[in-house]
């Protein structure tokens, strides 16, 4: 898994909305986001459509909108958000769950390469998996203390 600059910019976004849930969900300006967080506007509009299709955020049209989170953050991962932007999480398809195809070994089930990989996807799942938007905060405040 590498880590895209659409999934990098999309979780970007999604903690800068998250960071002003913690009162009342807060509606955010897309050209405000593309300018804190250093995104291009056109390239964050699709992804802030893909994240709004998935059903992760929501909009508003018109004077006073923008996008807010679907849920609150302590519901929404950063694995959730990383497949959603970049597909599978697993560095080889023979060990993605979502997206398996067979590889060209001779014994998938003996393979030492597949063995290890399918190891690296499963650390890489359980992080992103169990990290939500609000662990991600409470790590920033930390951070800034």
């Amino acid at each position: 898994m590498k880590l895209s600059k659409r999934g990098e910019y999309g979780m970007r976004a999604m903690i800068h909305l998250a960071s002003g849930e913690e009162a009342d969900p807060k509606i955010v300006p897309m050209k405000e986001i593309a300018k804190i967080e250093n995104i291009p506007l056109k390239f964050l509009e699709q992804i802030l459509l893909n994240l709004r299709n998935a059903g992760l955020l929501q909009s508003k049209m018109g004077v006073g909108g923008g996008y807010y989170l679907a849920k609150p953050p302590e519901e929404i991962t950063l694995g959730q958000i990383e497949r959603v932007l970049d597909g599978p999480l697993a560095p080889i398809r023979c060990v993605s769950q979502t997206a398996y195809e067979p590889c060209g070994c001779p014994d998938e089930e003996t393979c030492g390469l597949r063995l290890v990989m399918l190891d690296v996807r499963n650390a890489i799942a359980d992080i992103l998996d169990n990290t939500t938007l609000a662990d991600v905060l409470d790590k920033v405040r930390i951070a800034a203390n």
